[in-house]
Parts: structure tokens; sequence; C-alpha cells
């Protein structure tokens, strides 16, 4: 049996953002299939690691190993760090890169910019969600959500609400809330520049951005729970858990719960593992995503709905693979030549 050694390319975070601009129906379609694929066992995704610092307990790098099938056929790692004190020195909280693995001979042959890969397929997961989520609450009569509200409002916030626009979503209200009134001027900023529709409000309170939101997206660096009143969510929102710890356990026991992977979701002190730790059991749980999708599961309209996605590393090899592609397909793959250098087993 003979092979080759695949090239190896390093692709930036330029030509990353070049190869998604613009294509958020496209990208969230792969994301939905990307789904389907894992719910019908096509793919291998292992538990993250986290590696975490005992002197500097806020900061953790994450590796997300992955293995996916389909036409995809990509194997390949995402590790990317968190270290919340860059944004008061001016850069990205997050940073990242993905390898992509070649599937027949395991060689890695790219290496890709992933922070705009990871917000990318986060966002793209989200807004999946909220639509099929509310496609099935509309069967039983409920009206599209109207209202928006944002906590949290930093990279991940923005790239959300660019996918729920490019899926087609329109509010006539916007809210925004974060703890760095900054960081809240600074979104509504973005809101008004990009064109968005509607009144945009800078809520004080949490309490004020959740009573007056229809979908509610949580987009924090929460490292335990904060919102407590279950009586916030008596008018039953869309709750887009993004940030996985936000959710203090007695909301999620009050709510109808629907997560992208069980095992993953129920791990490292999320919400959704607070409620399994002081329950003892996993009754709370409606399903997954797939399970919503495939007509599994269907949601109530009577209660609050909360999506709490853990981030699957198969979306961002799903999501990093058609960047690769792309970048080769217009001949800009920069490749570094000879990186694999001792290729004779005896010299």
């Amino acid at each position: 049996m003979t092979g080759s050694v695949p090239p190896f390319a390093v692709i930036s975070g330029a030509q990353v953002q070049r190869a998604l601009a613009g294509r958020e129906r496209q990208i969230t379609e792969l994301v939905e299939d990307t789904y389907r694929l894992h719910g019908a066992d096509d793919s291998v995704n292992p538990p993250s690691y986290f590696l975490r610092f005992p002197d500097r307990p806020s900061d953790r790098i994450i590796a997300l190993p992955a293995s996916i099938g389909g036409k995809v056929r990509v194997d390949g790692l995402k590790w990317i760090s968190s270290f919340p004190g860059n944004v008061a020195a001016g850069i990205p909280r997050a940073s990242a890169v993905l390898i992509l693995n070649d599937h027949d001979t395991g060689y890695p042959f790219a290496c890709l910019e992933s922070s705009i890969i990871s917000a990318t397929r986060t966002a793209a997961s989200a807004a999946l969600a909220a639509d099929w989520i509310c496609a099935s609450r509309d069967g039983r009569g409920q009206p599209r959500p109207s209202r928006v509200g944002f906590f949290g409002t930093g990279l991940i916030a923005r790239y959300i609400h660019t996918f729920l626009a490019g899926n087609g979503w329109s509010f006539d209200e916007t809210g925004v809330h974060d703890l760095s009134a900054d960081s809240a001027a600074g979104f509504r900023g973005y809101l008004e520049q990009s064109g968005t529709p509607g009144r945009v409000t800078v809520h004080d309170s949490a309490e004020a951005l959740i009573r007056s939101s229809d979908l509610v997206v949580f987009a924090t660096i929460a490292g335990e729970p904060h919102v407590h009143d279950v009586s916030w969510f008596d008018h039953n929102p869309l709750v887009l858990h993004v940030s996985l710890r936000d959710l203090d356990p007695e909301i999620l026991l009050a709510s109808t719960n629907v997560v992208d992977d069980v095992e993953h979701c129920l791990k490292a002190n999320t919400s959704p593992h607070l409620v399994e730790q002081r329950t003892g059991n996993r009754d709370f749980l409606a399903g997954t995503l797939d399970d919503v999708m495939s007509g599994r599961v269907t949601v109530p309209a009577d209660r609050p709905l909360v999506f709490s996605p853990f981030g699957l590393g198969v979306l961002d090899l799903a999501v990093g693979k058609y960047v690769y592609d792309e970048v080769a397909r217009a001949g800009e793959l920069n490749v570094v030549d000879g990186f694999f250098h001792e290729l004779k087993r005896y010299g």
C-alpha cells in the first residue's frame, strides 16, 4: 500500500472571515446537517478537556477533539482559550486554532484561525434552535418572538444577532444589558450602525431585560448562576442559554429544557449539570435539538423554553472544513512547504 502526505496549510482569520461573510443561511444549514449526522452516530465527539490554572481561576483553555463522517469526513481538534482579563487590555477574550486531520492518513493538513469559526458555529446553532423551537411552538398558535434581549454584549452576541438577521429574523424591539456600561453602549452602537430595525433599549437591570423580551440570549462569561428569580420568566420566553451557567437550577426546573448533547451539556457545573446534581436525575430534559428537528420531541408553549448548547467539536470541524474548501477553491491556500520532513522510515 502506498500513500501520500497531504500538504500543510495555514489559514488566517482574514481568510476565514472572507469565506464565511454573508453566508449565514448556508452555514446554518451546514450546522443542521452536522447535528443530524451527530444524532445518527456518524461522528465521534469525546468530552472536552478543560485546562485550568490554580493561580488564574477565571482563565481556561479547552481542547475539543472530534471526528465527523458524511460528506465532510474529517478529524481534528479545536484549541480555544478564554482569558476574560484580555477585554480590559483591549484585546478579545477568546483566541483559538483549529487543526484538521486527513481522514485516511491522520496527517494534519491545515491550521485555521478559529475564534471566528467558533463564534460562527455558536451563532448558527443558536439561530437554528430558535427556528426549530419556534416552529414547534407556532404549531400551537404562538407568534414568533417580536422582542429580543441580549444579556452579555461581546463577540458572541454580535454573531448571534448577525445569524438571526441572516436567517430572516426581525424584531420590533431589541434590548441590551451588560454589567459593563461601555460594552452595552458599544453593542447598541453596533446595532444602530448595522441598520437593526425597531427600537433599541439599554436596560439597567437583568429583570427589566428578561421581562421585556420574548427571546432572551445569554452570552456572558458567568462561572455560576446569577439569575435566580423564576418569576422573571412568567411570560414563557424562549431562552438561548449559550453561556450555560447563568440560570439558577430552579429556573430550569420550571422550564422545558432542550440541549445539543446530553452527555456534554451535563458536565463542568453548567446550569443543567447543577440541576442533575440537585435532583439526581435527568427528568428535567425534554431532549436534544436533533430530537426537536426529527419530531421526536415537541415543545409546549405554556412554559419557558431553555436551549442550552454546550457546543460540539463536530460543528467546528464542519465549518472549518467548509472554510478550507472555499479557500482551496479560490487558490489561496498558504502551504508550508516541507512542513513534514522525516518521511522515510530508514532515512
